[in-house]
């Protein structure tokens, strides 16, 4: 399976998830090509959250520093929370604030042992 593959395999896997909680959830066409938008935006009862999705088989997660800046910049004019979403094999969805990635000298970075740390599960940014 492709990396694209993959990936979008778990952008839909996650758009069924918050679909199936009452979120009406888009897919940025292009996806994972541009970094104009993030992955998903889900919103109900006029409260949105914007999902950066990743889903590899890595001991950390990377991001380039302008589709970080794209994400803080969108966080900032839609007031949506905005969480780099990565899907562990096996162990499911992380959510990571973008504050707590770490700027490494050519990325924003979290390594799987600190999404496991921070633990944040779907139940807790549904709230």
């Amino acid at each position: 399976m492709t990396r694209y593959s993959k990936g979008a395999r778990c952008e839909r896997e996650l758009l069924g998830v918050l679909h199936n909680n009452g979120y009406s959830v888009v897919r940025s066409a292009g996806s994972g090509v541009n970094s104009i938008s993030p992955d998903l935006v889900a919103i109900r009862a006029g409260k949105g959250l914007a999902f950066e999705c990743k889903a590899w088989k890595s001991t950390s997660v990377s991001i380039d520093p302008e589709k970080y800046q794209f994400l803080v910049q969108w966080q900032q004019n839609t007031n949506m929370k905005t969480f780099v979403a990565w899907r562990i094999n096996g162990e499911g969805w992380f959510f990571v604030k973008l504050e707590e990635l770490f700027r490494t000298e050519k990325n924003y970075t979290i390594t799987m042992k600190n999404a496991k740390r921070i633990n944040r599960g779907i139940e807790e940014i549904m709230e």
